[in-house]
């Protein structure tokens, strides 16, 4: 029974990341085959919305990490499991990859299926992965570990921020925040230029995000005597 609730969840995370990359990578080609009927705004938007209805969808089942980065990351800070980490690694590369080869067979090879490049210089497209990433994790970590924080508003949140991060830092350096997600259109394609990039920077992103949570969680609001106001606000 265990190894087949453990098989659930691995099949829940290849979906879950399906979804993501045939949808988040399918507006960058439907982008461009419909000659910008979607818009950079609109890819931005699919990769987040694409994220919360996976949240919505299998958050409950698997956690919805399909991010090998975060899998990594909740396994240092203690949230998950280790033995059960090579399992959804393969899980979600497996979901992208499929969904980047349905892709190839709908529109064939269309600005390269989507796959993460650089724009300028490797450097700094691995900068601007790792300081979103790190934020992509500070969040998830907040809405997903700390009791006080509203749970039922994770997706909305997680993919509030993949919209955003995706919509800024997308025509620089692609806004990948997930090994997955540019593994799937690369392999498809054949694209693998500064690939380590979209491996290394949301890897070392995602851990320092988990990392700054754990230290900063302690915390709480001070109250307004603490505060210097020296009287209660709430009496206003």
């Amino acid at each position: 029974m265990r190894f087949d609730v453990k098989a659930r969840c691995y099949a829940a995370e290849f979906l879950g990341t399906f979804l993501l990359v045939f949808a988040g990578t399918g507006a960058v080609v439907i982008d461009d085959v419909s000659g910008g009927g979607v818009s950079s705004l609109g890819i931005g938007l699919s990769f987040g919305l694409a994220v919360m209805a996976a949240i919505y969808a299998i958050g409950h089942i698997s956690g919805c990490h399909i991010n090998p980065a975060v899998t990594i990351a909740f396994a240092v800070a203690r949230q998950f499991p280790w033995p059960q980490v090579p399992a959804y690694v393969v899980s979600q590369l497996a979901g992208a990859v499929t969904a980047s080869a349905v892709l190839l067979l709908l529109f064939e090879d269309v600005v390269n299926l989507g796959a993460t490049v650089p724009s300028d210089r490797a450097m700094q497209a691995l900068g601007l992965e790792i300081v979103i990433t790190f934020f992509l994790m500070f969040v998830i970590m907040a809405v997903a570990t700390d009791v006080r924080a509203v749970g039922q508003a994770a997706a909305i949140a997680i993919g509030g921020y993949v919209a955003l991060a995706a919509t800024f830092a997308g025509p620089i350096a692609g806004a990948s925040m997930n090994p997955a997600r540019s593994l799937g259109p690369a392999l498809a394609s054949g694209t693998w230029t500064d690939h380590w990039v979209y491996w290394a920077g949301p890897v070392v992103g995602a851990l320092a995000g988990a990392l700054a949570y754990r230290f900063v969680r302690a915390g709480s609001p001070p109250s307004p005597v603490e505060a210097g106001t020296g009287f209660d606000i709430s009496h206003r």
